[in-house]
């Protein structure tokens, strides 16, 4: 039996094609045995040597404009044509019937957006009734409107929004940050995740290491009480002798690595006994709120109930990067997953986001922190310009909106649009891989050299995809 002959190639019979198929094979096989036995030349992410200090701050590929990131994520998927993004043709034909399919079934009509708009700033950028402290800091926001995603489904699309894939068992992009680069503060972690209160879709893996070292896996910090559970030290265990249970542990360990050495998990089980040790007076103080004044503290909203959790976070947020974090990622309360009553659904959610986010820009501003931090805003996918059990949205792979602010950043400015109801990306669309490449090149790093040998082949943050989004730069 012979192959048909394609692309001017000569045909090969199966015996040919069974001896390269498997030669291909044994090549890839050779080469995780030899990055096992550590005798692969790997190319180095950001340069430095990783093994005894893996947080250690190192330099990009390039002078970076960004040294920290804050990630605001709006869980459930916000709707950009009812927050940022009106749309005229929605409002003059709401109640028409479409041929627009959605994720859970029997759409509705267009409907048009239950809030009024003005435009702010010397950009003139339109924001909707509901977040009009945000709408304070157009003139510093870049607004990406055509973003496009893989998935209508939360969890898939989370982990992308997160990895660059839809599913899980990647490294997230802040553990790739923290590869990269370090952190700047060795007694605490570098990368952060505030969670929500009612536990993120699809779990650890939104801040997991995937198959980089555990290291640079997010830690979850708690917004009231011990930032980490189990982090203090038993009361009848003084310093001294946790410090020499610590160097037992370390000296058995480093016998164990000796025999057994390339071993990362175990080096990395090391790293994090030691770093959970400096951790327990280091953290604590980071997030001791009762240090800021009375007025920082109402800036960020915590005076008020609505606003109190979110506020937390984000003031938190600004501690940890102004202490050397270098990623922090934020994820709000509740879900943005308006499938009815997108009225109160997102009213509420602007409540709780809206003085905070106001608050935080502020503050970073005030004390020249803005000019090194770059601010994220947004969710794992948009919504739909149809209806959904008379007065929802179901979700929007197709088209939705983010922003960025801070170091970088040139703030005023819009790049892309969705179609004139808001349904898809229509002009300069931005995959996710995109978006990713823009936050790596923010913080000195080329994304295509920012790189890990897994399985046989090298992997990157943008998988083999994304391009800088130029036009939103400084």
């Amino acid at each position: 039996m012979h192959s048909q002959r394609t692309h001017g190639l000569p045909p090969l019979n199966r015996r040919q094609w069974l001896t390269q198929a498997g030669s291909g094979a044994g090549l890839l096989g050779l080469a995780g045995l030899l990055q096992q036995e550590g005798l692969l030349a790997e190319e180095p992410a950001a340069g430095g040597d990783r093994s005894s200090r893996p947080l250690a701050p190192r330099a990009g590929h390039f002078p970076a404009k960004a040294k920290a990131v804050i990630w605001l994520f709006m869980e459930g998927g916000p709707s950009g044509v009812d927050i940022f993004d009106p749309k005229p043709e929605l409002t003059k034909r709401h109640g028409q019937r479409t041929d627009i399919q959605v994720f859970f079934g029997d759409p509705g009509p267009l409907m048009k957006s239950p809030f009024q708009f003005k435009q702010y700033g010397e950009c003139g950028q339109w924001v909707c009734e509901k977040y009009t402290h945000v709408a304070k800091h157009v003139d510093d926001l870049a607004f990406v409107k055509s973003c496009f995603t893989e998935s209508d489904n939360h969890v898939p699309a989370i982990y992308q929004i997160n990895s660059g894939l839809p599913r899980p068992g990647f490294p997230t992009a802040g553990a790739w940050i923290t590869y990269g680069l370090g952190s700047e503060n060795q007694d605490l972690p570098g990368y952060v995740v505030l969670g929500n209160t009612q536990g993120a879709k699809g779990g650890p893996h939104n801040w997991g290491s995937g198959f980089l070292p555990t290291t640079y896996q997010g830690t979850l910090f708690r917004s009231e009480g011990a930032p980490i559970l189990h982090l203090t030290r038993p009361k009848d265990i003084s310093r001294a002798d946790q410090r020499a249970q610590l160097d037992l542990m370390a000296e058995l360990n480093a016998e164990h690595q000796r025999r057994h050495p390339g071993e990362a998990d175990l080096l990395a089980r090391i790293q994090s006994f030691e770093l959970a040790y400096r951790m327990q007076s280091t953290a604590a103080e980071v997030v001791d709120l009762a240090k800021e004044s009375p007025r920082t503290r109402a800036m960020y909203g915590i005076d008020q109930p609505q606003s109190r959790s979110f506020g937390t976070k984000c003031l938190m947020a600004r501690r940890l990067i102004e202490s050397g974090v270098r990623f922090v990622q934020i994820y709000s309360d509740g879900e943005w997953d308006a499938h009815n009553n997108l009225t109160k659904n997102h009213t509420d959610h602007c409540a709780a986001t809206d003085v905070p986010i106001d608050g935080l820009l502020t503050d970073l501003k005030q004390r020249n922190l803005l000019d090194s931090t770059l601010v994220i805003w947004g969710g794992e996918f948009g919504r739909m310009p149809v209806s959904q059990r008379g007065d929802g949205r179901d979700h929007n792979p197709n088209g939705f909106l983010q922003w960025m602010a801070g170091a970088g950043v040139k703030g005023g400015v819009s790049y892309g649009a969705t179609d004139e109801i808001g349904y898809a990306a229509a002009e300069n669309p931005v995959s996710v891989h995109d978006f990713h490449a823009t936050m790596l090149h923010l913080l000195g790093i080329d994304h295509e050299r920012l790189t890990y040998f897994h399985n046989g082949r090298s992997y990157r943050l943008t998988d083999v995809a994304g391009n800088v989004i130029r036009d939103i730069l400084a």
